[in-house]
């Protein structure tokens, strides 16, 4: 870990952290000056990620398909940096495959990865959540990146838009239950943006890159979230959809 600072530092876990959303979702905290967990399965593009940010980064290399691995993202964290005040589930892929292409290990596969690694994230971190409220009367902030495609899913996104269904169910269950603890969340549902998951289904000629979201609007929306300047959406799903 890079200038690790000792204190009341605030931390972010961030999922999917080595591209696209979960990059700039991380250089946008570091910018606010959080600590950074940064999670992802290759190491060189953490590590190309806290280049661009300017506090201390920890990586934390995992599959989160194991949901196991899930767990123990909030562990580690917890060990390294001693706390988690927000808690982003960015991480989220997806085969293209209609709905007679989707074997029982695309369906598998799919929703481990976004649905029940956010699920599981989410009540690891619980119990953090409590001890913080009780020793400084701050619980935690979760964001869920979810898609545009749960009301409009690509031909090809069968399974993935119904895994991110489930982010919107996660999200109200935890602003409702930790209501008492400070705890509030959000689900953002981007439209296409500029990501590797985008340019896997869809190339320039199908979808321009004028009609496609920044991963910088995105961080821009979940910055907001986590700072309350959109309390009013707490428990719900802010809908971004594309130009």
């Amino acid at each position: 870990m890079r200038g690790y600072r000792s204190g009341m530092d605030r931390v972010a876990l961030i999922t999917g952290a080595g591209s696209g959303i979960g990059r700039a979702i991380a250089r946008s905290l570091s910018a606010q000056g959080y600590l950074l967990a940064l999670v992802g399965r290759r190491e060189q593009r953490l590590s190309e990620t806290a280049a661009l940010c300017t506090t201390a980064c920890e990586y934390i290399l995992a599959d989160l398909c194991d949901a196991a691995a899930a767990a123990r993202v909030v562990d580690d964290t917890v060990s390294r940096l001693r706390r988690v005040d927000v808690l982003v589930n960015n991480a989220g892929w997806s085969p293209p495959a209609a709905i007679g292409a989707t074997t029982p290990e695309i369906a598998r596969e799919v929703f481990a990865l976004n649905a029940v690694a956010p699920c599981v994230s989410i009540a690891r971190a619980w119990p953090v959540f409590e001890r913080q409220f009780r020793e400084c009367g701050t619980g935690g902030v979760v964001v869920n990146i979810s898609s545009l495609a749960v009301l409009d899913p690509f031909d090809t996104l069968y399974a993935y838009a119904g895994a991110k269904a489930a982010l919107h169910s996660f999200t109200l269950s935890a602003a409702r239950q930790g209501a008492s603890m400070g705890v509030r969340a959000f689900a953002i549902a981007p439209g296409a943006v500029e990501t590797e998951l985008l340019r896997s289904i869809a190339d320039e000629r199908v979808l321009p890159r004028s009609r496609v979201l920044s991963p910088q609007v995105i961080a821009a929306v979940a910055l907001d979230c986590i700072r309350g300047a959109r309390d009013r959406d707490n428990g719900g799903v802010i809908w971004v959809p594309s130009p």
